[in-house]
C-alpha cells in the first residue's frame, strides 16, 4: 500500500471520528437522494469513495447516482475490507459519502490526480 493510500485512508477515518461520513451503499444512496429533497442542506454529500471490489451491480447504481445528482465519485485502489477498517467498521464497506466540505478538500489533497470521477 503506498504512503498516499495510507493517508487518504487515515484522512477517511478522521472523518469518521467527526461524524460526517455516510458508511454503506444503500446509505450512501439514501442520502444522495434526501439532499435532492432538501437543496440547500449543510450535511450534503460532497463526494462518494468507493472500493475496488464491489460488484458490477454496486458499482452501477453508484455511478448512475452519484452522475444523476452531480457527486464526485472515485473508485479507489483499496478493497472493501480495508475502507471499513479505516473508517472503524469491521466486515466489508463498499462505499463512504463525504459530508463535509473541508474534511473533503483535506481527502482530495490524497486522492490519486489520475482517478476517474
Amino acid at each position: 500500500m503506498s504512503e498516499q493510500t495510507k493517508k487518504l485512508l487515515s484522512t477517511l477515518g478522521l472523518c469518521a471520528r467527526a461524524r460526517k461520513l455516510v458508511i454503506g451503499t444503500p446509505m450512501v444512496c439514501e442520502r444522495l437522494r434526501s439532499d435532492s429533497e432538501r437543496a440547500g442542506t449543510e450535511q450534503r454529500v460532497y463526494a462518494v469513495i468507493e472500493a475496488s471490489d464491489t460488484s458490477d451491480n454496486t458499482h452501477a447504481k453508484l455511478t448512475s447516482k452519484c452522475n444523476f445528482y452531480g457527486v464526485p465519485h472515485y473508485r479507489l485502489d483499496i478493497g472493501a475490507v480495508e475502507l471499513a477498517h479505516a473508517v472503524g467498521k469491521t466486515g466489508a464497506t463498499a462505499a463512504v459519502g463525504i459530508l463535509d466540505s473541508q474534511l473533503m478538500r483535506a481527502v482530495a489533497v490524497h486522492l490519486p490526480s489520475d482517478e476517474n470521477h
